[in-house]
C-alpha cells in the first residue's frame, strides 16, 4: 500500500495540462491545482520511463492529455450516475484496473476521485515497476499493485468477487474480456469496459458470455471524450449472480474459445 506524498512541481499546471483542465470542465468535473499538478507529473514520468521501456506509443503532450487522460476519465460521470452518487464520492469504492499497462484508466480516475481504493493489475514486471514509482511520486493513498493475469487471479479467494468496480481499457475482445472481469466483480458491483467504434458488433457477440458469467448489461452508451473525434463507448455490466466456479478458464481458453 502506498501512502507517501511526493513533492509536486512548484508551478502545478506548467501550462501543459490545459486540455485536461478544459476537457474535464466540459465533462462537469472541476480540477484543483493539486490534481492538475498530478496530471502534469504523470505526463513527465510517462515520457521519461518510455525512453527505457515501451509503455505507450502516445507521448506527445496534447495526445496524452486527450487519448489517455481524458479518454480514461470520460466514464466517471456515467459511473457516478449508475451508482447514484455525486462527485466527489461520499463513500469509498474498491476498484481494480485489469491490464492497466501504464496506469490507464485507473490512475486518472484515482487522481480525480481520491476516495477510490485502487488496485492496479498487470502481468508485466516493468510496468509494475513504473507504476510503483508513479503512485509514490503522485502521492496516491489507498493504491496497490498486483502482478499477475486476471484469468489466474480471478480464481483466487483474495480477488474473486472482491471489487465494487472492475475496469478495463483496450485489453481484449469483449467476449473474451468479460470472462476476465466478471469473476473479479462482487455481486451488485459493476464491470466498466472502454471500447471503440466496433463495440456494437462486439456486444452482440458477447450477450451469452455476459449472462453465463452472472452479468447483466445496464448501460451501453457512446461517450463524448473532449477533443477526440473517434467513437468511444462505455459498457456497464452489473453483477447480478455469482460466476460459475469453472470461470475464468485457464490456458488462454477465454481468448481461444470465447463463450
Amino acid at each position: 500500500m502506498i501512502e507517501h506524498m511526493a513533492e509536486l512541481p512548484e508551478n502545478p499546471t506548467d501550462n501543459t495540462m490545459n486540455l485536461v483542465d478544459s476537457g474535464c470542465r466540459e465533462l462537469g468535473i472541476g480540477l484543483s491545482d493539486k490534481q492538475l499538478a498530478q496530471f502534469a507529473l504523470y505526463f513527465h514520468e510517462l515520457v521519461e520511463w518510455n525512453q527505457k521501456f515501451n509503455l505507450t506509443s502516445i507521448i506527445e503532450c496534447g495526445d496524452v492529455q486527450v487519448k489517455h487522460f481524458l479518454d480514461s476519465v470520460a466514464s466517471l460521470p456515467i459511473i457516478a450516475e449508475e451508482l447514484n452518487v455525486h462527485l466527489p464520492f461520499s463513500q469509498s469504492y474498491h476498484m481494480v484496473d485489469v491490464g492497466t499497462g501504464a496506469g490507464f484508466p485507473g490512475i486518472p480516475l484515482k487522481i480525480i476521485e481520491p476516495s477510490l481504493k485502487l488496485t492496479l493489475m498487470d502481468g508485466t514486471g516493468k510496468k509494475i515497476r513504473f507504476l510503483s514509482q508513479l503512485i509514490t511520486k503522485l502521492g496516491l493513498p489507498k493504491a496497490e499493485l498486483v502482478q499477475g493475469r486476471a484469468e489466474e487471479l480471478g480464481r483466487q479467494m483474495g480477488y474473486r468477487g472482491q471489487f465494487d468496480l472492475v475496469v478495463a481499457r483496450a485489453v481484449a475482445p469483449l467476449n473474451t474480456l468479460v470472462e476476465y472481469l466478471l469473476p473479479l466483480t462482487r455481486r451488485n458491483g459493476f464491470t466498466v469496459i472502454y471500447k471503440g467504434a466496433n463495440s456494437p458488433e462486439e456486444f452482440m457477440e458477447s450477450r451469452n458470455a455476459i449472462s453465463v458469467l452472472g452479468g447483466e448489461m445496464v448501460r451501453f452508451a457512446p461517450v463524448h471524450v473532449p477533443y477526440l473525434d473517434q467513437k468511444r463507448f462505455i459498457l456497464l455490466i452489473k453483477k447480478v449472480d455469482r460466476t460459475p466456479d469453472q470461470y475464468p478458464r485457464g490456458q488462454g481458453l477465454a481468448r481461444k474459445s470465447p463463450l
